[in-house]
């Protein structure tokens, strides 16, 4: 792909992420649960070692069933923390416990995907960033979701992994303007 966002470089892995995965309009809740609980792990690290272990995160998790999560204690904690598929850091696990139980209130409530989405009022904010210093690290809307999430029960997003999140979820569209999985994102969403 011609002018690709150039943050992908050229690993395989990492270039199908970006031109088939990132930016595509997540309405799944569970789905969008995953996402989060990822970016929370991945923060301090770089996204390609969270690519690299998703699949062992699935095994881990329980296919990011956050159902069964949300019923987890010290046990799970354990064997989680043995666990060499995944980043093992004791406050992330624990945090995606915490955020399991959280996504039940909130699903329960309203629906974990109406929740999320309402910050963009149901629709993906199209952005053209030029260049790559055009992207910001959080926006006052990361800024907001991140008070809400904070507020609801949910661990490890802070106003910069939740923006991450929602360009991952396709909340918000950064591919850049000369990039063409922009318009391939663009065109996914509702008009």
């Amino acid at each position: 792909m011609a002018d690709r966002c150039p943050w992908c470089g050229t690993d395989p892995l990492y270039v199908a992420y970006h031109d088939d995965e990132w930016g595509v309009p997540e309405r799944d809740g569970r789905a969008l649960w995953e996402k989060l609980v990822l970016e929370g792990f991945q923060a301090g690290l770089s996204w390609i070692t969270i690519l690299r272990k998703r699949e062992g995160f699935r095994a881990a998790f329980a296919g990011f069933d956050p159902v069964i999560v949300a019923g987890w204690g010290e046990a799970e904690v354990a064997r989680l923390l043995a666990d060499p598929g995944i980043v093992r850091h004791r406050g992330k696990i624990e945090g995606a416990i915490r955020s399991a139980r959280a996504w039940q209130e909130v699903e329960a409530r309203e629906g974990f995907a109406a929740y999320v989405w309402r910050h963009v009022d149901g629709q993906p904010l199209q952005n053209a960033p030029v260049t790559m210093a055009d992207v910001p690290p959080e926006t006052p809307l990361s800024r907001a979701l991140s008070k809400q999430l904070r507020k609801d029960g949910f661990a490890f997003c802070g106003p910069t992994t939740v923006y991450a999140f929602m360009q991952a979820a396709g909340l918000v569209n950064d591919h850049l303007a000369g990039c063409p999985a922009r318009q391939k994102v663009a065109g996914l969403s509702p008009a």
